[in-house]
């Protein structure tokens, strides 16, 4: 799972290590603060692309095969990264670089889907979040450090070694969890069936939807956090990354609580649960932000209260849709990974068009939990008595 965690974490750290150089990246290379934050909407489109296609090769050729073909793509991006010459060279290798990154998260899926199902994968899939949890809170920091030692080059040569170190592990310590039997032929118009399959599969779908709107409410937090905090509200960047760290920690500790409490009760019950709880505390925040009661603690402690609900949303509503479909779980987590950078992309610069406020950011929050409710109660049986009552149900199926 340390090895799993660690792969899920590399894209998140090859984005995040990044953010404090930023500044430096548009100097260097003699574009605007706008050009040089291209460079990250580059990785995401990246990522979306790679989803796409390097599900479907994991479910042809094996989990292993594509995992360090796009670790070897991680390395080499991050070497011609350091030499370039312009912005635009740039761009264009953190879009290449997204598409290989895409790898590590997707194979990772689809292995616990391999060895795990229902409920256990749920818990598996918890014991994730701890370590991908922990990405937005080191990598910053990391990246910080390592710019301090040399510039924001030094920072791709660490991503460069990252890859290096994972793919050795990886070779050394990684099994083929997909069996040669189980394995989908047929090359793309295989690939494209299996994606038509998912897409036909209506319940599927929403579930892949939910992961999605959570991430929604995650980046919404996270784009829209500087611009509360530090301009509204005055805090100083030392006290902005330190409450940066709390609101991780209650991610991180609620998806521990939901590896423990998915042994007793069903994965489907603790997903709309969290969602109906995380609608209630995301509404307080929004009355916190609109009306001023409470000012920063009352936003603060509104927006913890969201964040600690959100740790047991994505871990279950994954293992419930990866269960319908574990025949081509490289097919179905590319489609969830995919919806989860899309909507979190589409959905997540709302809060800097509103005005970028607490009450936008907040607002923007709650739209995406009510969002996913509704895709729940209308799509899948959650909200009715077949939805699965009892531990171990592996989904609205």
């Amino acid at each position: 799972m340390l090895l799993l965690g660690s792969l899920s974490a590399l894209p998140a750290f090859t984005t995040d290590m990044y953010l404090p150089a930023l500044p430096d990246v548009a100097r260097d290379l003699h574009t605007t603060d706008a050009g040089a934050q291209v460079t990250m909407s580059a990785m995401l489109i990246g990522a979306a692309l790679g989803t796409l296609v390097i599900g479907p090769l994991s479910d042809r050729f094996g989990r292993r095969g594509p995992l360090l073909v796009g670790l070897a793509g991680h390395v080499v991006t991050s070497v011609l990264s350091i030499m370039v010459p312009n912005i635009t060279m740039l761009i264009v290798l953190r879009v290449i670089q997204g598409f290989f990154n895409a790898s590590a998260s997707v194979t990772s899926m689809a292995i616990i889907r391999d060895r795990f199902s229902g409920a256990e994968a749920a818990r598996m899939f918890s014991r994730l979040m701890l370590v991908i949890g922990l990405s937005p809170l080191l990598a910053p920091t990391v990246g910080s450090l390592v710019e301090g030692w040399g510039s924001w080059h030094g920072i791709f040569l660490v991503l460069a070694l990252m890859g290096v170190v994972l793919g050795a592990v990886v070779l050394r310590a990684l099994p083929e969890t997909l069996a040669v039997e189980r394995r989908v032929t047929g090359g793309l118009p295989a690939a494209l069936r299996g994606y038509r399959t998912l897409v036909r599969d209506r319940r599927f779908l929403a579930l892949a939807v939910v992961p999605g709107l959570g991430m929604a409410v995650v980046m919404s937090y996270v784009s829209g956090s500087p611009f509360v905090f530090q301009e509204h509200f005055g805090l100083s960047s030392g006290a902005f990354s330190l409450l940066f760290a709390v609101n991780g920690l209650a991610l991180v500790a609620s998806a521990q609580v939901n590896a423990a409490l998915v042994r007793k009760i069903a994965p489907i019950r603790l997903l709309r649960t969290a969602l109906v709880v995380q609608l209630v505390f995301a509404a307080g925040l929004v009355a916190f932000a609109v009306t001023g009661v409470g000012g920063l603690l009352g936003v603060l402690a509104g927006l913890w209260l969201v964040l600690a609900m959100q740790g047991m949303v994505p871990s279950n509503a994954s293992a419930l849709a990866l269960t319908r479909h574990g025949e081509m779980a490289g097919t179905a987590s590319a489609v969830i990974g995919a919806l989860q950078t899309g909507i979190a992309g589409v959905v997540s610069p709302l809060v800097g068009v509103l005005g970028a406020t607490a009450a936008a950011m907040s607002s923007v929050m709650l739209g995406a939990i009510a969002v996913a409710i509704l895709v729940l109660a209308v799509a899948t049986p959650a909200f009715r008595r077949e939805g699965g009552f009892h531990a171990g149900v592996p989904a609205s199926s």
